[in-house]
């Protein structure tokens, strides 16, 4: 099975070059003091299920702490079942974007013990789960890949894949642009109620994800250490790889 997943980076079109460089200016500060608790809700937004499964990532950079939504059953017993087999152990973030996402789970770069032998049932899908909007792609947010439409028209997940995002701050400004861009080039899909607005300018995130993705959980505790992964330096020419591997030691669920 073709693993090859289609998360495209967004370019944020040009604003006035004043306007970007406070803009970055900011964010950049911001990011240095990133706390390891996401942003607390905006009123009308979903929050966990305390009966929500829980799943511990622990890294070569830190610990993340992640909660599977009850409502996406399918991806959350298979994200649950390849914890459990032990085939997150020795994954590393293979696709690295800043201002983007963390993707990882791929098996051909998995780290092994080398004469161990393993075997994973991966020659499989999962059925697409999109509850949009009561999810959104804002910061934090754990997504499976997938192939591209074209081979993939039922936005069906992959077996192993998945990502957390990141994505961009947003001021009121400049989703004002993000919008009007979107209606210029005919992307209705792409425009978020304006509701979802006021959750991209609070959290930040990749709106042009939503809809087309299945999200399924999310971080509670570690963005600290997803600002890090995120901020690693990678190679371009190598899908964006980082150039020092960042690896999942242990996956564990807690609950």
């Amino acid at each position: 099975m073709k693993k090859i997943f289609t998360l495209l980076a967004f370019s944020l079109i040009a604003l006035p070059t004043t306007t970007w460089a406070q803009a970055e200016d900011t964010q950049n500060k911001a990011e240095a003091t990133v706390p390891s608790e996401p942003d607390s809700l905006l009123a009308w937004e979903t929050p966990h299920a305390p009966t929500c499964h829980q799943v511990l990532l622990h890294t070569t950079m830190g610990d993340i702490l992640l909660a599977l939504y009850n409502d996406t059953p399918h991806h959350r017993d298979n994200y649950l079942k390849l914890v459990n087999e032990g085939y997150y152990d020795g994954c590393i973030f293979q696709r690295v974007i800043k201002n983007f996402m963390i993707q990882g789970g791929d098996f051909s770069s998995r780290k092994v013990t080398p004469g161990k032998v393993e075997h994973f049932d991966l020659d499989y899908t999962v059925p697409a789960e999109i509850l949009y909007p009561r999810y959104y792609h804002k910061r934090g947010q754990l997504c499976a890949a997938r192939e591209g439409d074209d081979e993939n028209p039922t936005k069906a997940s992959a077996s192993t894949d998945f990502y957390i995002t990141w994505g961009r701050n947003f001021s009121p400004r400049q989703m004002e642009y993000y919008v009007e861009k979107q209606k210029r080039e005919g992307k209705d899909y792409a425009i978020p109620s304006e509701q979802l607005q006021q959750g991209y300018i609070k959290h930040g995130g990749v709106p042009h994800l939503d809809n087309g993705y299945t999200v399924f959980g999310e971080v509670l505790k570690g963005m600290d250490v997803v600002d890090k992964i995120q901020n690693v330096a990678t190679n371009k020419d190598n899908n964006d790889r980082p150039l020092t591997d960042v690896i999942i030691l242990k996956a564990t669920q807690l609950k």
